[in-house]
C-alpha cells in the first residue's frame, strides 16, 4: 500500500498544481463579478510566453552557459507579462466596454489557444525539429529542482518536499488568497463588488478598478499555471494542444471549492488523481475499459457540479453579480 501511495501521490500532485493555480486565479477573477471562462487560453498564453523567453535565453547563452537565477526569471517573468495582457484585454471588453462576459470569455480562449498554437508552431520550425516540440531541458532543470533534503526523508520527503518551487508557490497563493478574501478590508471590499457593484459603488469603492485589479491578478496566477504545465510537468517541453481540458477543469474547481480559494489545494489533488487513476487501474488488455477510466474526471465533475446546484445555502453560492456587466447610471 505504501508502495502505491508513494507512486500516487506525488503524480496526483504535479497533475493536480496546474489546476490549482488556475482555480485560485478564476475564483479571484470572480469575486470581482467577471466571470472569465477564458482561463484555459490564458494558460496557454502564459505556457507559451514563458516557452519564447526561455527559447531565445537558451538559444542566445547556450544551455552550458545559463545560470539558474535568469533561467526561472525570464520564462517567469513572460509567463506573467502575457497573462496580464490577456487580462487587460478581457478588462477592457467586459469592464470598459461592456462586452457579454461569456462570448468574450470563449473568445479569450479560442484566441489564446491560438496564439500559443502560432508562436509554438513557428518556434519549432525555426529549431528544425524532426518532432512537433520544443524543448528546454535545462530550462525544464531549473524549474524541477526539487528541496536538497528531500531525499533524506524517506516516505515524507518523497510526498510532501518532491516538487519543483512552482508547486510550493501555488499552495502559498491559495493560502494568501484565502486570508485576504476572507480577513483583510481589501478583501471585503472586492467581495461586495462581486456582490452588489451599485451598493458598493455607492460606498466609494472603485468599482472598475477592483474588478480591473482582481482579473488581471487572476490572469496572471492561472498563467502561472501553463508555465508549470509546460516547464515543470513536461521537463520544459512544448508540444501545441497539450494542455489537454486543465483549463475547464480548473473552472469546474472554483465551483466544486464554492469559491475558496483555500479549498484549491486539496480539491487540485483529488482532481490531478482522478486524472491519473487510469494508469493505475487494472484493464489488462482492454483498451476499452481503460478509456472509460479515463472519463472518471469528467463523470465526477458533472456529479459535484449538480449537487453544488442543488446547495441552497448563501454562502455556497456564487457572487450575486457573477457575469453581468455594471451599468453606473442605471444605479
Amino acid at each position: 500500500m505504501l508502495k502505491f501511495l508513494l507512486a500516487f501521490i506525488p503524480r496526483a500532485v504535479t497533475q493536480g498544481i496546474p489546476l490549482m493555480f488556475g482555480c485560485v486565479g478564476e475564483t479571484i477573477t470572480e469575486k470581482s463579478g467577471n466571470l472569465n471562462l477564458g482561463t484555459a487560453g490564458i494558460m496557454y498564453v502564459g505556457g507559451i510566453c514563458g516557452v519564447i523567453g526561455s527559447f531565445f535565453y537558451e538559444t542566445k547563452v547556450g544551455a552550458q552557459n545559463m545560470t539558474a537565477f535568469l533561467g526561472i526569471t525570464i520564462p517567469l517573468v513572460c509567463c506573467l507579462v502575457g497573462s496580464l495582457l490577456m487580462g487587460l484585454i478581457y478588462c477592457f471588453l467586459t469592464v470598459t466596454l461592456r462586452a457579454n462576459q461569456n462570448v468574450t470569455g470563449l473568445a479569450m480562449t479560442t484566441f489564446g489557444i491560438g496564439i500559443g498554437n502560432f508562436f509554438g508552431g513557428s518556434l519549432i520550425k525555426i529549431t528544425n525539429s524532426e518532432v512537433p516540440s520544443i524543448v528546454l531541458n535545462q530550462t525544464g532543470k531549473f524549474f524541477k529542482t526539487q528541496l536538497p533534503f528531500a531525499k533524506g526523508l524517506g516516505w515524507f520527503g518523497t510526498i510532501f518536499c518532491s516538487y519543483g518551487f512552482l508547486a510550493y508557490v501555488a499552495i502559498i497563493l491559495a493560502i494568501i488568497a484565502a486570508i485576504i478574501l476572507s480577513r483583510t478590508r481589501t478583501g471585503l471590499s472586492l467581495r461586495a463588488v462581486g456582490e452588489n457593484p451599485g451598493t458598493a459603488d455607492a460606498a466609494g469603492i472603485n468599482v472598475t478598478r477592483y474588478k480591473y485589479f482582481a482579473t488581471c491578478l487572476g490572469a496572471m496566477v492561472s498563467g502561472l499555471g501553463g508555465l508549470y504545465f509546460v516547464m515543470d510537468y513536461s521537463s520544459g517541453i512544448w508540444a501545441n494542444d497539450a494542455f489537454g481540458d486543465r483549463g475547464w477543469l480548473a473552472i469546474a474547481l472554483v465551483i466544486f471549492t464554492i469559491w475558496r480559494p483555500g479549498h484549491s489545494i486539496w480539491a487540485s489533488i483529488l482532481f490531478g488523481g482522478l486524472y491519473i487513476l487510469h494508469i493505475f487501474l487494472p484493464t489488462g488488455t482492454e483498451l476499452a475499459v481503460k478509456e472509460l477510466y479515463k472519463g472518471i474526471p469528467y463523470v465526477v465533475t458533472i456529479i459535484v457540479l449538480i449537487i453544488t446546484s442543488l446547495r441552497n445555502k448563501r454562502e455556497n453560492q456564487p457572487p450575486g453579480s457573477l457575469g453581468l456587466s455594471y451599468f453606473r447610471e442605471d444605479r
